[in-house]
């Protein structure tokens, strides 16, 4: 039997493109809002909100999907607001339409993400999730790596001319867009959750399996102090002094993560989630205590390129493993629950971190982070036999 269907390799290829659009801003972004009168502190207050009402959205949109037993509806709208978003942001330089354009985009990520997730898991057996998850994220990954890379090739050719990345971040996004319309789909059961208000998929949590339970307590738990990968960077820039070589050391743990994805969740398949996942978990714990304390720019190279082992082996398996553990009726709402809680938890951890580095300095942020880890990893060790 076909492995990777036709409809696993749109929705790779969809994901692609869109992160193409989204990763060619990610050098821009923090620069031209600055240029148009944003503080440091005005881009961490819109960046935050616009992030929180994304990862809110995910368990709403999730569950509805699930009601109306369809994807492909979300799925289109969600990747055509984050496509639309991208001109959005260079056609007025007004606050609240910046507020508006980066809240369109994270709210497309909202609308589309449990909804596809449940689309791949249909395409999938119980053998097979791990090399499903794994073989879209690897194409996710690919975009963000070459979305980047496109930007400081512009950047090169053009110095200063932001707006002109925005309208051309729009070609790839409308692209990913496109590529839905060759989908198909059949109507799903029906959740069994029933109607409710916009915090109702909260709901599925008493309801769903024990196992399911214990999985996501401890991703959140992980989640809570896994904080985002802009303090990798701002370490290696602290470490390197170079802006060039930081960029190269993320595009290093990209590519790393690109190509590992796909393998990883093969093995996943064939030795089960539970040792693949512990394995990327000991890797973070070691990577967060190497950047603690680590000495030059090649042992950074190294640490990064560890860290792109340790995404692949646990980003698209926890997906590919709450999947298998949800109801086949509420597949959308359960990873749209662990998706709005890890949200938020990830906001949350970027906060701590952020005290943690300026109350007591950097290193003690990221000793912290590879001891919860640990205790983490202890955790699952305790409570699953086998997974």
């Amino acid at each position: 039997m076909r492995v990777i269907t036709r409809t696993v390799w749109i929705l790779s290829l969809v994901s692609m493109f869109a992160d193409i659009a989204s990763e060619l801003l990610y050098p821009v972004v923090p620069v031209y809002l600055k240029e148009i009168g944003f503080s440091v502190l005005g881009i961490g207050i819109l960046e935050g909100v616009v992030n929180f009402t994304a990862g809110i959205s995910k368990g709403y949109f999730g569950k509805l999907s699930d009601e109306k037993g369809v994807r492909l509806p979300f799925v289109k709208l969600g990747y055509f607001l984050s496509a639309i978003s991208k001109p959005m942001m260079a056609v007025f330089a007004y606050p609240l339409w910046i507020f508006l354009a980066r809240t369109t985009d994270r709210l497309g990520k909202g609308v589309r993400t449990a909804a596809r997730d449940a689309l791949l898991s249909q395409q999938a057996t119980k053998e097979t999730k791990g090399r499903i998850f794994g073989f879209h994220r690897s194409l996710d990954t690919l975009g963000a790596t070459i979305g980047p890379a496109l930007a400081l090739l512009f950047l090169y050719f053009y110095p200063g001319e932001y707006k002109a990345i925005f309208y051309l971040a729009f070609i790839p996004g409308i692209i990913s867009v496109l590529l839905i319309f060759l989908l198909k789909e059949k109507r799903q059961p029906v959740s069994t959750l029933g109607k409710g208000n916009f915090f109702s998929f909260f709901r599925y949590y008493k309801i769903a399996t024990p196992e399911y339970r214990k999985l996501v307590t401890g991703l959140l738990l992980f989640a809570l102090f896994n904080s985002s990968d802009v303090f990798l960077l701002l370490k290696a820039k602290e470490v390197t002094g170079s802006d060039s070589v930081t960029i190269a050391a993320y595009v290093l743990y990209n590519l790393v993560f690109a190509v590992a994805s796909y393998p990883v969740g093969i093995l996943a398949d064939r030795m089960g989630f539970k040792k693949v996942f512990l394995s990327g978990l000991l890797l973070f714990a070691f990577v967060y205590a190497g950047f603690a304390f680590v000495p030059s720019a090649i042992i950074l190279f190294v640490l990064f390129f560890l860290y792109g082992i340790y995404a692949a082996a646990t980003e698209g398996i926890a997906k590919a493993w709450i999947t298998n553990m949800a109801h086949d009726s509420n597949t959308a709402t359960a990873v749209g629950f662990y998706t709005s809680c890890e949200s938020v938890c990830t906001l949350m951890a970027s906060i701590i971190a952020g005290a943690v580095w300026t109350g007591i300095g950097s290193t003690y942020t990221f000793l912290l982070t590879s001891l919860v880890a640990v205790i983490v990893f202890v955790f699952f060790l305790s409570t699953y036999k086998k997974a």
